[in-house]
């Protein structure tokens, strides 16, 4: 499908199911775009913002065909989108994110081997499909270690922690379900994030480092911009950089890593769609993950992204929201923003706070004095790798 430039009053498609929708459509409407939006909920957030919805599941090839010959151009607001709905959608119209990515990095081997022939470190796995499998390969993976299908999405029922042998035993339950990877835990002292705007000629606009911090497998906190060392920066930027040019991908994209306490990169995965991580930049930098992507996909020129303010993201919990009454009407530094999904819909965050200061020091300080999250812990244990992305 040939690319375009758009333009007020063109079309563009948001199709995904969620929280980055309603943000993408509003970034939209503001341009000047019209946007139509495909979701299997007519009470979604996005739907209600678009100017038009379009109710659907993803694998409704008539309704998906609709949807995208009434749209000079479709996005993908999440990496949960199956790659052949994106692949069918793009006999339509134009997907300039593409189907590729999204083969690549909903399937863990075929990530982990799109990482290995780059040569970029990850935590040493093995393919799993029997029982007997494990006992073989934990000797050289060993403790502790997590079973994960090799489909992302199947959520925690799916995986299973190894702390010790007679762990083992415990996935019987779930072996003859499919194909897995037995990976080892990295331990580890930061989570990095790096968020990427790649444009159709292929260069790079990278948004400043994130450090995430993770709660009961949920995104917690992202902090910008994270205290690290220069060489740190660097290397993060170098992988990063050669990881994005490889990929087969318009528009946003994140990466995560974990930095060790000697100092070691891994990549933790890739995410090619807009992620929970650069919402911190609504207030951090002088524009936003979502502008970024649509100005991208749009074909119009990119500004150079500046870092404005050192900015925390905290993820907000329903049983948060009693207690941030009182910050609400003392705290002129942070700002809100809910999703508005309808009560019924009980979403395990219904939104999240930018809290902005002078140093993110002082930004956590004011966070941690209110006592609100202060008797849950932010530590990330062995099963680092279900995360809010793998577990939905």
């Amino acid at each position: 499908m040939e690319e375009k430039t758009l333009f007020p009053g063109n079309t563009i498609g948001i199709i995904g199911e969620s929280p980055n929708g309603i943000m993408l459509a509003e970034a939209a409407k503001k341009m000047g775009f019209k946007v139509i939006a495909y979701n299997s909920d007519e009470a979604a957030p996005t739907m209600q913002e678009a100017d038009l919805g379009v109710v659907g599941s993803l694998h409704n090839k008539s309704k998906l065909q609709d949807f995208a010959e009434r749209c000079d151009l479709v996005t993908y607001e999440s990496d949960k989108v199956p790659s052949d709905t994106v692949e069918l959608i793009g006999q339509y119209t134009q997907v300039p994110q593409g189907s590729e990515a999204l083969e690549i990095t909903q399937d863990r081997l075929l990530e982990r081997a799109f990482l290995e022939q780059m040569n970029v470190n990850i935590a040493p796995y093995a393919t799993i499909v029997s029982l007997d499998d494990i006992y073989q390969a934990i000797g050289s993976i060993g403790y502790p270690c997590i079973l994960k299908p090799i489909q992302k999405g199947f959520g925690r029922k799916r995986q299973q922690i190894i702390n010790k042998q007679s762990d083992i035993a415990k996935c019987a339950d779930i072996i003859d379900l499919g194909t897995y990877v037995l990976e080892a835990w990295i331990p580890y002292e930061k989570e990095l994030s790096v968020i990427i705007g790649k444009e159709f000629d292929g260069k790079l606009n990278f948004f400043p480092i994130v450090e995430n911090l993770y709660q009961d497998h949920h995104l917690f906190q992202s902090i910008t911009k994270s205290q690290l060392d220069a060489d740190v920066q660097s290397e993060v930027h170098r992988i990063a950089a050669e990881i994005a040019t490889q990929l087969e991908y318009v528009g946003i994209l994140e990466i995560a890593f974990f930095l060790t306490k000697s100092g070691s990169l891994y990549v933790k995965r890739v995410v090619p769609a807009p992620h929970k991580a650069g919402f911190v930049f609504e207030k951090a930098t002088n524009i936003s993950m979502f502008e970024i992507h649509l100005r991208t996909l749009a074909r119009m020129p990119i500004p150079q992204v500046r870092f404005v303010q050192p900015t925390v993201m905290v993820a907000i919990k329903n049983e948060d929201l009693e207690p941030l009454r009182m910050q609400w009407v003392l705290k002129d530094n942070w700002f809100y923003r809910f999703y508005r999904y309808p009560q019924t819909k009980r979403m395990v965050n219904p939104g999240y706070l930018l809290v902005l200061a002078e140093t993110t020091t002082m930004a956590i300080h004011q966070i941690e004095a209110t006592n609100i999250w202060n008797d849950k812990n932010t530590e990330i244990d062995t099963s680092k790798g279900m995360t809010d992305e793998e577990i939905q």
